[in-house]
């Protein structure tokens, strides 16, 4: 990677610089990332049993400042030997505190200029890391039918492509609908069900909703073209919090976002304005695994 990018930046800064021009190329070490991260944390199980939650934040950014000055040099002594044209009284690391205020200067000019803001987003979550993951990190898998994968945190394999259904009554009637989906556990966290606006079959239930089994609510069908009326039953349950493609369809309908899943991945406690009967059934997933939620249900 090094010989790789520094190569090309080597020839840009030198074709720039016998034209005349000022040129400045600042090396750095930027140790600062999910990598290093599980890097340290491996490390410290290994030599301590310990994780960076049990021995605290501060003590672990002083783990990972350790192992930046051990590896450090192997990076600098890389780039020396390239030879690179760099102006080495400016090297500069990722945390440093120059770098860090500058950074935050930043970020204020720009929130400042509304070019950046905060908002209640989806991210791609880590239950082994504990962290948010970046898109960029993240390989998606495209699964046809039942398939078995290792997942970090389970002893057995997880198993993925399965569609099951399950009903939903709706209110009033004695009518249900039937949903389908591969992630049965979420179902706690629904907020609506959605229907296409073309598709026939539901038409006559425009404008009802159905009845949470478990929560003390009910739930709104919403008409979204989103809908794949040849997948599954045509009828999707929403569940906002935990899937992205029902965060933007809860967010063009305004539907509220139940969070079922704790950093952790397991199931958190939903069971606020239940009856008794119902709070022991949500008892009895409270704290499990997404996987053993699916399996008894």
């Amino acid at each position: 990677g090094h010989a790789l990018t520094n190569s090309i930046e080597d020839a840009l800064v030198r074709y720039n610089r016998m034209k005349g021009r000022t040129t400045l190329w600042v090396p750095g070490c930027d140790h600062a990332g999910i990598a290093t991260q599980v890097v340290v944390e491996k490390q410290l199980r290994k030599t301590r049993d310990l994780s960076r939650h049990d021995i605290g934040r501060e003590a672990f950014v002083a783990e990972a400042m350790k192992w930046k000055q051990e590896k450090e040099q192997y990076i600098y002594k890389q780039l020396r030997a390239m030879g690179g044209t760099y102006d080495w009284d400016r090297a500069c690391f990722t945390m440093d505190p120059k770098m860090c205020k500058a950074v935050t200067e930043a970020f204020i000019r720009m929130h400042d200029k509304g070019l950046i803001f905060r908002q209640n987003r989806l991210v791609n979550w880590s239950c082994s890391l504990k962290s948010a993951i970046s898109d960029i990190e993240v390989e998606k898998i495209e699964v046809k039918g039942k398939t078995l994968r290792k997942v970090p945190g389970y002893l057995d394999p997880v198993e993925f492509g399965i569609l099951e259904e399950f009903k939903y009554q709706v209110v009033g009637s004695e009518d249900t609908v039937t949903v389908a989906t591969t992630r049965l556990e979420t179902m706690l966290g629904d907020t609506a069900v959605a229907v296409h606006p073309e598709d026939e079959r539901y038409k006559h239930l425009h404008g009802k909703s159905v009845k949470h089994p478990f929560r003390n609510c009910e739930l709104p069908i919403v008409l979204d073209s989103f809908v794949d009326r040849e997948f599954g039953t045509g009828c999707v349950k929403i569940t906002p919090a935990h899937d992205f493609n029902d965060y933007e369809v809860g967010m063009r309908h305004k539907l509220p976002f139940v969070e079922c899943i704790t950093d952790e991945g397991l199931i958190n406690d939903v069971s606020s304005n239940l009856n008794f009967s119902i709070i022991i059934v949500i008892a009895l997933y409270q704290s499990s695994t997404t996987q053993e939620t699916r399996a008894v249900s």
